[in-house]
């Protein structure tokens, strides 16, 4: 079996290169065969150079020269895949790549369609302060409502796909940057795939270190965009049933 892990980057020069080499070590320790494709996301710094510098069999990158986006550099890098298994992973070191194999694992023990590393997940390992918790509850129960989705954390940056998923799902998708993760969810439960479970992850980064108001409901750009993007994947889905096959000739190619 063939696990193709996509890496998203954009001005991660800084840490990239070992970044990747975490990553090569986590999937050299799970036995599969694998490749990882780097996928430098526009980036005006040299993260594609270092990328470039590590020799390791397996290893591709690619880039373009303008960022669109973490959804658009996932989908760019799913494209270029041939695994059988297709995860995805942040750049920037908050997310302990072991974690690759833990979510492989889950998909053989579950036999699932998708696993997706959830800092909600009981045995994760996240500095979590409660507003942060209030807030990504709110956001669980606004998924939950739109699109009945019962996972409890869409947003973590590590997820597996069975490649059958993403050649049903990806032609369909539009959004580009802040609410991929959840149309790509969210779109696959529509299609059918149902066996979606959650895998614990680790992750480093401080959530204690913002603002109160970073992050939390309209105060941040961020978040609103995301909303809005939400909410267009909803209105997509059920008013305009753009993710239906029977709507196939109005697909966005790109």
């Amino acid at each position: 079996m063939l696990v193709s892990v996509i890496v998203p980057a954009y001005n991660q020069a800084k840490t990239i290169r070992k970044d990747i080499l975490n990553i090569y070590d986590s999937m050299v320790s799970t036995n599969y065969d694998f490749e990882i494709i780097v996928v430098d996301d526009g980036s005006t710094d040299e993260t594609f150079k270092r990328v470039k510098s590590i020799e390791k069999e397996g290893l591709k990158a690619t880039r373009y020269l303008r960022n669109m986006g973490k959804g658009y550099a996932v989908k760019h890098g799913m494209k270029m895949s041939k695994g059988d298994l297709v995860a995805f992973i942040d750049s920037g070191m908050d997310i302990n790549a072991n974690g690759i194999s833990m979510i492989i694992e889950h998909m053989k023990w579950y036999d699932a369609d998708i696993v997706v590393g959830s800092k909600r997940h009981p045995a994760s390992k996240v500095l979590y302060p409660p507003i942060r918790k209030l807030y990504s509850f709110g956001v669980q129960m606004l998924v939950k409502l739109l699109f009945r989705i019962k996972i409890r954390d869409t947003q973590t940056g590590l997820k597996v796909f069975k490649r059958k998923v993403l050649e049903d799902v990806l032609p369909r998708l539009t959004v580009k940057k802040f609410a991929f993760d959840i149309e790509l969810i969210a779109v696959a439960d529509y299609l059918g795939y149902k066996r979606i479970f959650e895998a614990p992850v680790e992750i480093t980064k401080d959530f204690r270190s913002k603002s109160v108001f970073q992050g939390f409901l309209f105060f941040d750009p961020y978040v609103r965009s995301f909303f809005y993007d939400m909410l267009g994947v909803f209105y997509r889905m059920y008013i305009l049933k753009y993710y239906a096959n029977e709507n196939r000739k109005n697909w966005i190619k790109d």
